[in-house]
């Protein structure tokens, strides 16, 4: 299974400290701190899980969560964020989040459960997408 993660965020150290513990655990992470690349970056190397922060420069996290998910909502994103509300996580959850985890991480076992959780979530969604069309040609 393909491992690849989109990381957004516009803090350079959380980039930096997400990425070495994922990268760790198995994960290939492609890191951005400019959240007004993520839509082309996520066009160009087909990832089907994202993590965003919320508020970020230029696009707000749940923003881009909303284009995300119009341009394709199989891709599972998680909001990683330090705007610990009850708004941020029900807005999370009603633009399709698959989890909302909160800054400082000190404890990465929670975002490695979500991602894992997200990935045989999308793999669900392609072996059912793949019967499919093999119905469909028979």
């Amino acid at each position: 299974m393909n491992k690849k993660v989109l990381h957004v965020d516009d803090d350079p150290q959380i980039l930096r400290i997400v990425g070495k513990q994922l990268s760790n655990a198995g994960y290939e992470v492609i890191s951005l701190d400019q959240p007004e690349k993520a839509m082309k970056t996520l066009l160009d190397s087909s990832i089907r899980v994202c993590i965003l922060d919320i508020e970020m420069p230029r696009i707000n996290g749940l923003d881009l969560l909303r284009d995300i998910k119009q341009y394709d909502g199989g891709i599972q994103v998680i909001m990683l964020t330090g705007l610990v509300t009850l708004s941020t996580v029900l807005d999370s959850m009603r633009f399709g989040a698959e989890g909302c985890l909160f800054k400082p991480v000190t404890e990465f076992e929670p975002l490695i459960e979500v991602l894992t959780a997200a990935f045989e979530k999308n793999e669900r969604w392609w072996i059912a997408l793949h019967d499919l069309k093999q119905r469909q040609l028979a």
